[in-house]
């Protein structure tokens, strides 16, 4: 009787903590979720490249003037 009112217990607590878990995640996310290693913030819109006319992610202007590949 006991092990099953405990159990229920523990699964109402773990569904708790997760949906919590989810709700912070959402509303106040670490920086790490706000931008990428090279600092570039998501769902940055592209650059034109001035030459060319192409468009051109923000993060491979990052990689270039920072020397990686």
């Amino acid at each position: 009787m006991w092990q099953r009112l405990l159990l229920r217990f523990l699964v109402a607590l773990s569904a708790i903590a997760s949906i919590v878990g989810l709700l912070w995640m959402s509303f106040a996310p670490p920086p790490g979720m706000k931008a990428t290693a090279d600092g570039v913030p998501y769902l940055t819109p592209p650059v034109i490249h001035p030459v060319t006319g192409q468009p051109l992610p923000v993060e491979t202007l990052v990689r270039h003037y920072k020397g990686g590949k």
